[in-house]
């Protein structure tokens, strides 16, 4: 009893790694191993580089909307339509400023996910479930070792992208202060330099903590969907059918399949045999093949039956043992012989035809 009881524990223990169909299945519920950081890193770099290419862009649209604001808006008179066109014009504005800057977050963002998880779309996550607000379930999500690894996780990166933005600044704080006899486009040329270091700096370290993150995310998701030797049972069952159903169905199919063949037996031309173990039945008929060909063969009590439905329809049965089984191994049913036996089958039909005109 005690026996029984450990076997049934390792079985039901996940220590197996996850089938194809367990992965396809997890796929489809939307849940992969994903970093949210390497995805939040790609889209700092794609916007922080689009804001370099784009940049002076963006200065001429914003120059050309504050010299109009100075130089035609404000002699405006303040009227509900006036207010409503300075609003739309503005919104105009914005939207075309921002434009290149959230295209391009929208392709990186969208390239960070394809990088991770290739093209994947289900809509599992956006079903309802009371599950999720289960406040018991909540609460053990709350105060799991998932929620102090995301904690520990956020505050290293506090910590580290604090640190290299500090360093910059640092290193940099002598020209900083210099900035003060400075004219005003140098001074903003030197402070968006840094802030570019500062930025870089953070993204480069963003990215080496997301492949981290990744792995350990990939870790942990492999880890999830382990399996036990009793769920790749199930599984195998599930996909491939039980295996008492399973011999029933292919019982059923051979019963099909033996009837039909034996329906041929009567419209066969003469059937081969070796006395007690081997029948084949052959047929030649020019309009289906250019060849005599097998339409029924069988071993013991398969033979027996068809010799007797032989009898019964009065075909014709020639023993010929080493024949017999030697189309029985080489030809299928309803396939022609084999060129090697054109010759004695020949013999065979032609002795069978010469009985029928004698008859």
């Amino acid at each position: 009893m005690r026996l029984t009881l450990d076997l049934q524990f390792f079985a039901g223990e996940k220590t197996e790694k996850a089938t194809p169909k367990k992965r396809q299945d997890e796929r489809k519920k939307g849940r992969v191993a994903k970093s949210q950081d390497i995805n939040t890193a790609i889209l700092l770099l794609g916007c922080f580089s689009g804001l370099f290419v784009f940049g002076g862009y963006i200065l001429n649209y914003m120059l050309a909307f504050y010299r109009k604001s100075f130089t035609e808006y404000i002699h405006w008179d303040i009227t509900n339509h006036s207010i409503q066109t300075l609003f739309n014009d503005a919104a105009l504005q914005a939207a075309l400023m921002v434009a290149p800057i959230m295209l391009i977050a929208i392709v990186f963002g969208v390239a960070a996910n394809l990088l991770q998880v290739n093209f994947l779309f289900s809509t599992e996550t956006l079903k309802p479930d009371l599950k999720k607000i289960d406040p018991i379930k909540g609460a053990k999500r709350i105060f799991s070792i998932r929620a102090l690894v995301e904690f520990l996780k956020s505050m290293m990166k506090i910590a580290l992208v604090g640190t290299v933005t500090f360093s910059v600044i640092w290193i940099n704080k002598d020209q900083m202060l210099m900035t003060a006899m400075l004219e005003p486009e140098g001074a903003l040329g030197f402070f968006a330099q840094v802030t570019a270091i500062m930025a870089f700096a953070a993204i480069a370290l963003l990215i080496f903590l997301g492949v981290l993150d990744y792995l350990y995310q990939k870790y942990d998701f492999e880890k999830n969907i382990r399996m036990s030797k009793q769920d790749i049972k199930d599984e195998y069952k599930n996909v491939e059918g039980d295996p008492l159903i399973k011999s029933k169905m292919k019982e059923k199919q051979r019963q099909i399949a033996t009837r039909r063949m034996m329906s041929e037996v009567p419209g066969a031309d003469v059937i081969i045999t070796n006395p007690t173990h081997y029948a084949v039945a052959i047929k030649y008929d020019e309009t289906k093949a250019d060849a005599p060909f097998v339409v029924a063969k069988g071993t013991d009590n398969i033979a027996q039956r068809m010799k007797e439905i032989a009898k019964e329809h009065h075909v014709h049965m020639i023993e010929n043992r080493s024949l017999a089984r030697a189309l029985y191994a080489s030809t299928e049913i309803d396939e022609r012989i084999p060129e090697e036996y054109f010759q004695p089958v020949a013999e065979v039909l032609a002795y069978v035809y010469q009985m029928e005109k004698k008859a």
